[in-house]
């Protein structure tokens, strides 16, 4: 697309991404190597997700009054990074807590900035938005299987200087990103109240709550499930691998299957094999092949869901609303929703197990299918 700086967009969701893949499947490990517990664990991984709550809004309100996205991005990026170096000045629960917090604070508002500059440089070509997404899922891809064979050999602790490297990549690229034009929309008078009041626009939101909370046990503790039983940390890298390449093949495809099943329709779908994906990772951990078709379906759990969520999102908040938008979608799912999967999950964890802690996924998900289902005013393509 003439004027759509393409390398630039898709450069920061690389290393952005990559980061992600490097802290998501491995600082749980790095967590464990300081002999934290199971609740400990959970409580500390939440935090990415806590701070969800907050951040997106706050950075939305700020960008979307001041008008100057890239700024706040790039005032985002920095004090993450700043707040990151507190990891090498202690182990301590309460001080990784603090440092977490700090740190996640700031990194939160960064993406759904991104995403929203992103939209607007596409204009009347969202459908475009997977070509420069699928960037993150190759960054995260390349993070975990390479950090994977890193950490079979090197000691876990390496892992802080490797996410360092990756923090000042989406320091240095979010300098990159140029600001796009603004364009005015009919809407920009009306509070944002009243497009989250409208009932399709809930039934979204809770939606997502509910599939973020799905997640909880798995981003919190499906590495240390799998290296509990038996698998090495190369072979849980080229898993969560797996998964992320089956999101960008989802990525590449989305326009196509767009045109053919609609959104509505991909996004219900998502939900149902959400479900059955947990449920198989759940029960199925010793069966190399189920593992594998497991993460196969991260495509719809993940793929499918967030490219079809955010265009939703996209679709109902529009001119100045667009960061305030995408910034309330990540604060209600991964904020609210994300938290309350992490906290559930230590608790779950101890005192369930894991496969019944899988199993309280599936339900959400499938809780999010219902909520959906019963919703059936919507209008949309």
């Amino acid at each position: 697309m003439q004027g759509l700086p393409y390398w630039r967009l898709s450069s920061f969701y690389f290393f952005y991404f990559a980061f992600v893949g490097a802290l998501t499947p491995y600082w749980s490990l790095y967590l464990k190597s300081l002999e934290f517990s199971a609740f400990q664990i959970g409580v500390l991984m939440s935090l990415l997700q806590v701070a969800r709550i907050f951040g997106p809004n706050l950075w939305g309100w700020l960008a979307d009054h001041g008008g100057r996205r890239v700024v706040v991005v790039q005032f985002a990026a920095l004090l993450s990074l700043l707040c990151y170096l507190g990891v090498f000045a202690g182990t301590s629960f309460a001080w990784l807590f603090s440092v977490m917090l700090l740190m996640s604070m700031f990194w939160s508002g960064s993406l759904p900035l991104v995403e929203a500059i992103t939209l607007d440089h596409l204009g009347d070509s969202s459908e475009g938005y997977g070509r420069i997404r699928l960037w993150g899922s190759i960054g995260f891809i390349l993070a975990v299987i390479g950090l994977g064979y890193v950490l079979d050999f090197a000691p876990v602790s390496n892992l802080l200087w490797i996410i360092l490297g990756l923090k000042v990549g989406v320091l240095l690229f979010s300098r990159r990103i140029p600001e796009p034009l603004f364009v005015p929309h009919q809407s920009d008078h009306l509070p944002v109240w009243n497009i989250i009041r409208r009932p399709e626009v809930a039934a979204l939101l809770l939606a997502c709550f509910l599939m973020a909370a799905a997640h909880g046990v798995y981003y919190t503790f499906y590495t240390i499930y799998l290296v509990d039983h038996g698998y090495s940390r190369s072979a849980v890298g080229w898993l969560w691998a797996l998964g992320v390449i089956c999101e960008v093949l989802v990525f590449l495809y989305m326009p196509r299957l767009t045109a053919v099943f609609g959104l509505r329709t991909i996004f219900m779908a998502s939900f149902m094999l959400a479900a059955l994906r947990f449920l198989m990772i759940g029960w199925g951990v010793d069966w190399l092949w189920l593992v594998l078709l497991a993460q196969t379906l991260h495509a719809a759990s993940f793929g499918a869901y967030h490219a079809s969520a955010v265009a939703l999102i996209h679709r109902y908040f529009r001119g100045r609303h667009q960061a305030q938008g995408q910034g309330l979608y990540t604060s209600v799912s991964f904020g609210l929703g994300g938290t309350m999967g992490g906290l559930l999950s230590g608790y779950a964890w101890e005192s369930l197990g894991p496969g019944w802690s899988f199993s309280m996924s599936a339900l959400f998900a499938g809780l999010g299918l219902v909520v959906l289902a019963w919703q059936r005013c919507w209008n949309i393509p």
